[in-house]
C-alpha cells in the first residue's frame, strides 16, 4: 500500500499494529508508532488503543504508559490494555493500583487482573479477585480457567469444587477450556475420581480434554490407566498433541512400563509426526532409569541429537540413588564436571544424598568440600494443607506456625504410636555432620510430618488429609505416612514434585515404586 503511495488510514493503522503485536520483536510495532505519529493518528482512540495493546505484549510498559497519558480520551479498553502492560511485567502492584483507578471496568479488565496474578503464581490474590468479580458481575471463560488454574496450583479443592458447583448453578456453558480447566484441578488437588466424573459426562471430547485426563492419571501413578485411555482417544480418531504424548510417557516411567513406553517414544514420529522434545527424552530417560536400565539410560543420554538440560543430568543421578549405584553415579557426575562445571549444580548434593544412603560417610565428606557456596543453599522443604479453606504452610522443623507448640506435641504422640507398628526413623538421607540423635531429630520435623499431624488435629476422624509439597516425598516420611494411614485410618493424599502418593491402610499406591 505505501509503495503505491496510498496514505494510511485509522483502519489500516489499526490493523497493522495489532499484526505487530503477533511478530517477534518489537521493532516492527516501534516503526509503525512512528508512522502513525507522523500521520497525525496519534490521537485516535482505536489506533492509541492498538499501540497500548501491542506494547502490553511486549510488556513495554513506558511505552504502553506514554502513549496513554497522551490520549485525549480513554475507554475501558484503554484502561485495560495498560493493567495488562504491568502484569506481562510481573508489577502487579503497579497493576493492581492502575485497575482500582479505572471508572469502569468489565469482564476482560478483571479476566487481565487475574491473569496476571495467576502468571506471577500468586494464587491467593487470583481467588481474592475472582470472589471480588462475581460479586458484580458474571465472570468468562477465560476468568474461570484462571481460577481453576489458581485452586490446581494451590491444591485447594474446596475452593475448586465451590467454583464447580457455582458454574454447575449458574448454567455456563461447560466448554472444552473449563471441562479441561476442571480436570486439570480435580487431578491437582488429589481427586482424580472428581476428575474421571467430569471426564466421563463430557459429550465429545477432544484432546485437550484427554490429555488433561491422560496426565492427571499420570501424576496419580495410574500409568495402565492412562494408557487405556490413550487408546479410547486413539480409537475415537483423535490425533495426539506433544503434551499428550509427555503425559502418557509420564504415566509409564511413574509404573515401570518399558514396554508401552519404549513403544510410544519411539514411534512419535512415524506415527503422528511429532518429533521429540528434550521434555520426551527426559521422560524415557527417567522412565529407563527408576526401571533400573542405568546403562541404557546413560548412553541414550550421550548419544541423543538434543543437548541434555540440567533436568535430564538430575533425572538420571536420581536414578541412581534409587538403585544405589554409586558407581554410576559418579560416572555421571565425572561426565557433567567434563561438559561443564555449572551444569553440576544440584547434582552434588544428589551424589551426595546417594553416598548417605549407602552410609558411605568419607565419600559424603569428600563431595562436600568440593560444594560451592551457592551449591550449599538447597531448597528448603515446605509442605501445605487447607483446612476449612485456608492453606497452612509448613517448612522442615517449623517454628512459625501459630500452633506449633500443639503441632509438635501431636506429631511426637504420632511418632510414638507408628513406632509400636514396627516404624522406625530412617536417618541415612540427613546431614552428614550431625550425630545420629540429631539426625533423627531432623527427619522427624520434615514438612509433611509436621503437616499430616497438622490435619489430624483439626479434622474430623475418617476424613482424608491433602498435602502439597515442594520438594521429592524423602523414604522415611513416605514409611511414616503408610504407617500413620494405618494407625489412624486415615487415607492421605501427598502431592509432592513429581507426583501424587496416596496411602491408606498401610499402604502407598505407588507400591513404592517412585
Amino acid at each position: 500500500m505505501l509503495d503505491t503511495r496510498s496514505k494510511p488510514d485509522k483502519y489500516s493503522f489499526t490493523f497493522v499494529i495489532s499484526s505487530s503485536a503477533r511478530r517477534s520483536s518489537v521493532v516492527h510495532g516501534q516503526i509503525v508508532h512512528g508512522m502513525v505519529v507522523k500521520n497525525g493518528y496519534l490521537q485516535n482512540l482505536y489506533v492509541a488503543n492498538s499501540l497500548i495493546s501491542m506494547y502490553a505484549v511486549f510488556a513495554r510498559v513506558d511505552d504502553a504508559c506514554k502513549v496513554f497519558e497522551e490520549m485525549p480520551d480513554r475507554d475501558v479498553f484503554s484502561w485495560t490494555s495498560l493493567v495488562g502492560a504491568y502484569t506481562k511485567n510481573g508489577n502487579m502492584q503497579r497493576a493492581s493500583n492502575i485497575f482500582w483507578e479505572m471508572p469502569l471496568r468489565n469482564d476482560v479488565s478483571w479476566a487481565v487482573m487475574i491473569s496476571g496474578f495467576v502468571s506471577c503464581g500468586m494464587y491467593n490474590q487470583a481467588l481474592e479477585y475472582f470472589h471480588n468479580m462475581i460479586s458484580k458481575m458474571k465472570p468468562n471463560e477465560a476468568v474461570l480457567v484462571c481460577a481453576l488454574s489458581a485452586c490446581a496450583n494451590l491444591g485447594s479443592f474446596d475452593r475448586g469444587n465451590w467454583i464447580h458447583v457455582y458454574i454447575d448453578k449458574t448454567r455456563i456453558p461447560e466448554t472444552s477450556n473449563i471441562t479441561t480447566a476442571l480436570i486439570d484441578m480435580y487431578s491437582k488437588c488429589g481427586r482424580i475420581d472428581h476428575a474421571y466424573r467430569v471426564f466421563d459426562k463430557i459429550p465429545r471430547r477432544d484432546v485437550q480434554n484427554f490429555t488433561s485426563m491422560i496426565s492427571g492419571l499420570s501424576i496419580h501413578g495410574l500409568g495402565k490407566q492412562a494408557i487405556r485411555v490413550f487408546h479410547q482417544m486413539l480409537a475415537e480418531k483423535l490425533k495426539p498433541n506433544e503434551i499428550t504424548i509427555l503425559g502418557v510417557l509420564n504415566g509409564c516411567s511413574h509404573t515401570g512400563i518399558i514396554q508401552h513406553g519404549s513403544s510410544i517414544f519411539y514411534n512419535m514420529e512415524n506415527l503422528w509426526g511429532l518429533v521429540p522434545k528434550i521434555e520426551h527424552y527426559g521422560c524415557y530417560i527417567d522412565l529407563l532409569g527408576r526401571a533400573g536400565f542405568l546403562a541404557k539410560a546413560f548412553g541414550m543420554v550421550k548419544n541423543m541429537p538434543i543437548s541434555p538440560d540440567l533436568v535430564i543430568w538430575r533425572a538420571l543421578l536420581s536414578a541412581c540413588r534409587i538403585h544405589r549405584s554409586s558407581c554410576f553415579g559418579e560416572r555421571v557426575m565425572n561426565h557433567l564436571e567434563q561438559l561443564d562445571l555449572q551444569s553440576c549444580a544440584g547434582g552434588d548434593v544428589l551424589l551426595s544424598n546417594l553416598y548417605a544412603s549407602l552410609g558411605k560417610w568419607e565419600n559424603v565428606a569428600r563431595v562436600r568440600k568440593t560444594m560451592g557456596k551457592e551449591k550449599n543453599r538447597s531448597e528448603i522443604g515446605c509442605s501445605w494443607i487447607e483446612v476449612n479453606g485456608f492453606v497452612h504452610e509448613f517448612r522442615v522443623a517449623d517454628s512459625h506456625h501459630p500452633q506449633i507448640d500443639e503441632i509438635r506435641e501431636k506429631l511426637s504422640e504420632v511418632l510414638k504410636r507408628v513406632g509400636l507398628v514396627g516404624y522406625a526413623v530412617d536417618s541415612t538421607n540427613a546431614s552428614f555432620d550431625l550425630s545420629e540423635e540429631d539426625r533423627e531429630q531432623a527427619v522427624a520435623l520434615h514438612s509433611e510430618k509436621l503437616a499430616v499431624a497438622f490435619g489430624l488435629m483439626n479434622t474430623a476422624r475418617g476424613d482424608s488429609i491433602r498435602i502439597m509439597k515442594n520438594l521429592r516425598t524423602c523414604e522415611d516420611c513416605h514409611t511414616a505416612l503408610k504407617a500413620i494411614s494405618e494407625v489412624y485410618e486415615r487415607e492421605i493424599i501427598v502431592r509432592d514434585r513429581s507426583r501424587f502418593h496416596t496411602f491408606r491402610g498401610g499402604e502407598c499406591l505407588c507400591v513404592d515404586y517412585w
